[in-house]
């Protein structure tokens, strides 16, 4: 993961909430879908959790909002100002973080009933080595049994189609007209692409136009499921969106 992922999260900060046609309803739906899958996964009562890419809190607000005592940290130091901003704003009390995944254990020093990453964050580790680092990292702020849920992009599906062009939120709000798209530039050497995320907005009579890129790889479900059993999890589960609830798929796994 290089520091332009950093870069990336902290120029889209501002407008995150954009890529959703609403961002509070996408917070209550997450959390719904989420909280449903923490409480059937885990034979005990999962109370404490850490979201460990959690962006502006769309997930760590959520299930704040349900009850749970809730870490968030993320690498993005602009992203996260604005999560505890929106926390605050809610009267929540997540404890908020600025941590590499990869780094975790350094940054935390207690352990995690749940551990969650989503929104394809995963896929920003574009080496074996940096994704096995992560994972392992995870594991070590687990509790003994504690439970991993990660949620990713349809690579498997994607990988054979190659889109080029996503259109992400075509409307925008009441207040203002926003256009949010991406588009997909394909590696032909490896199973990576650039994402070039495009923010379009008119508050008055002008367009303002934003572009904003990282690079993605392309994980398949058998090859995160190698990572994870190469970090020591188990138990490892996937779920589609048509079990979870959840717009991608989730995978689950036990320390």
């Amino acid at each position: 993961m290089s520091e332009s992922v950093e870069r990336f999260y902290d120029d889209l900060a501002a407008d995150y909430h954009h890529v959703y046609a609403d961002w509070e309803s996408g917070i209550e739906r997450q959390a719904s879908a989420l909280d449903q899958l923490i409480q059937c996964e885990f034979s005990a009562s999962a109370s404490i959790v850490l979201d460990c890419s959690c962006g502006i809190g769309t997930q760590a607000i959520g299930l704040a909002q349900r009850g749970y005592e809730v870490f968030a940290s993320d690498l993005s130091p602009k992203a996260v100002a604005r999560a505890e901003a929106e926390a605050a704003k809610r009267g929540l009390n997540v404890r908020f973080a600025v941590a590499d995944v990869r780094e975790l254990e350094c940054v935390f020093d207690q352990k995690f009933d749940v551990v969650i990453s989503c929104d394809n964050s995963l896929p920003h580790l574009l080496t074996d080595e940096d994704l096995t680092l992560a994972l392992r990292n995870i594991r070590h702020v687990l509790t003994d049994k504690g439970l991993f849920v990660a949620s990713i992009r349809d690579y498997d599906r994607l990988l054979a189609e190659k889109p080029s062009y996503v259109v992400m939120n075509p409307g925008g709000t009441h207040e203002e007209e926003v256009i949010v798209f991406q588009i997909w530039d394909w590696s032909k050497e490896a199973d990576t692409y650039l994402l070039r995320l495009f923010v379009m907005n008119r508050a008055s009579r002008e367009w303002r136009v934003k572009e904003i890129r990282t690079r993605y790889r392309a994980i398949r479900r058998n090859e995160l499921t190698a990572a994870l059993e190469s970090a020591g999890f188990s138990r490892i589960a996937w779920h589609g969106p048509e079990q979870s609830g959840y717009f991608q798929p989730i995978v689950t796994a036990r320390a």
